[in-house]
């Protein structure tokens, strides 16, 4: 692998370019899904190739060759240098400066998935199936997954870095039903559970079929709860919802590509402005939000992006006030602010792009039960269903699993189909506190789609239950 890289940059250096970087990359992914007590998947996929990217005359040009062998290495350089001059000629690239990089990263784990048997994965799974077992439940589904990706990553820079990832993760959904009605309950989150860049520890932790019965009974009652009926109101959401608040509405109006215009096709620019930074109140003073590429057990964690930036912790919002961005090296010395940092390709045969590492809600104080005690009424909604945001990230519409009532500081009665709705900078606008440092947990995503042609990215989100006020909770009439 090593070999080829350097095949290809030498070969990208004698096209002409000012610029490149080559990644090698292997990569194994497994899943195992059972569906009503049969096996409905089991896919174990194997993939190595290596991409070549080169800036040449001010434009970027990219290629890939599933041969990770010197040969392919040279095509592939070739091929990207020759789309970089079709391009070229239309405006100039500045890079921000780089520290040159060389170094090793591999996920601590303590049990390779891998090396967990197929059969053993489906009867984890077949096992957290029979204990949603329930006389309302129709459909029971339960799935796990793993993934090895080995990079390395050289650049006309001097850079030279091989990293390992291994992630794995699962979940259980349960599907009642009765008299027109049709509820759903997911653990540990809805769409495909929660991963982490851990071993198998991670999944024998989430312990599914221990979680089981919980979610088939909550599921169940679901059919018999009343519909959360509009009202502006307090509202409270669980630390899992309020993950996917702070990657739609925070994590993609930050990426600086986005924020530009040279990222629409897929999902829309963003409502942000490069002047914003450091000026735009996007929420209010408990408002804190940091992007950490050095979690433990983050998807989005690595030593090194695929521009060879060194991984770091920074702010996105501090205290309410927008403090940075998502950037490449190019947007970074665009904007005059920054480093890069947030740029990932999925697998070898894409171009990297600006991507959310780990985002997180920071903790405030105070336990969950300290949370609903400043509110006399008001909802407590938790894990994700349904969402919907404009494609500037402005406007959106959530949607949750299952909602009770508060009243009086207590958890009252459970309701079903519940929805909220806001303004983004308004919506964080309001917010009124978040729980502590005990309340925060972490949950990762494996969906995260974006670019065209299309790429899916892991993130990960940390948060604990936060606190709005006056927020309208289901559809005016």
């Amino acid at each position: 692998m090593r070999d080829a890289c350097r095949e290809a940059l030498d070969a990208a250096a004698g096209a002409g370019a000012a610029y490149a970087d080559v990644r090698g990359v292997t990569r194994r992914s497994q899943t195992v899904a059972t569906r009503d007590g049969r096996v409905e998947t089991v896919g174990d996929l194997e993939s190595e190739g290596i991409g070549v990217r080169v800036l040449v005359g001010g434009a970027w040009g990219f290629a890939c060759d599933r041969r990770l062998d010197r040969e392919g290495a040279r095509a592939a350089a070739a091929r990207a240098c020759a789309f970089a001059r079709a391009a070229a000629g239309r405006e100039t690239r500045a890079l921000a400066p780089v520290d040159v990089a060389s170094g090793t990263y591999r996920t601590p784990l303590e049990r390779d998935p891998f090396d967990v048997s197929l059969g053993d994965k489906i009867e984890l799974c077949l096992a957290a199936e029979r204990a949603l077992a329930h006389a309302d439940v129709k459909v029971t589904s339960a799935s796990v997954r793993a993934l090895r990706e080995r990079k390395l990553l050289l650049t006309s820079d001097g850079a030279e870095i091989d990293q390992e990832i291994v992630e794995c993760g699962g979940g259980i959904d349960a599907l009642a039903a009765a008299d027109g009605i049709v509820q759903i309950r997911s653990y540990p989150s809805a769409h495909g559970g929660s991963s982490a860049q851990s071993g198998w520890e991670y999944v024998e932790g989430l312990a599914l079929e221990r979680e089981a019965p919980r979610v088939a009974e909550q599921a169940a009652a679901l059919l018999r709860a009343d519909e959360c009926p509009p009202l502006r109101t307090t509202l409270v959401l669980d630390a899992e919802q309020m993950g996917l608040q702070v990657h739609e509405s925070i994590g993609h109006p930050i990426e600086l590509d986005r924020v530009y215009g040279t990222e629409a096709a897929y999902a829309g620019t963003s409502f942000l402005k490069p002047g914003d930074l450091g000026s735009l109140r996007y929420g209010s003073p408990v408002m804190n939000v940091t992007a950490d590429a050095t979690t433990p057990g983050g998807l989005g964690t690595f030593a090194f992006d695929d521009e060879g930036v060194a991984a770091a912790r920074e702010p996105i919002v501090a205290e309410g006030v927008l403090a940075g961005f998502l950037t490449s090296r190019e947007t970074a010395a665009r904007i005059g602010d920054g480093r890069g940092g947030s740029m990932r390709a999925e697998g070898w045969n894409r171009m990297p792009l600006v991507r959310m590492t780990n985002l997180h809600l920071e903790p405030g104080s105070g336990s969950f039960e300290e949370l609903l005690d400043g509110v006399d009424e008001g909802v407590y909604l938790e894990t994700n269903k349904s969402w919907s945001i404009d494609d500037k990230r402005l406007n959106f519409q959530f949607g949750t699993q299952i909602a009770w009532e508060i009243r009086a500081g207590k958890l009252g009665r459970m309701l079903r189909d519940a929805t909220y709705t806001g303004i983004t900078p308004v919506f964080w606008g309001s917010l009124d506190a978040v729980a502590g440092a005990e309340e925060w947990r972490l949950h990762g995503l494996t969906n995260c789609g974006k670019g065209q042609p299309g790429q899916v990215a892991h993130v990960s989100h940390g948060a604990a239950p936060a606190r709005f006020r006056d927020v309208q909770v289901g559809v005016r009439a």
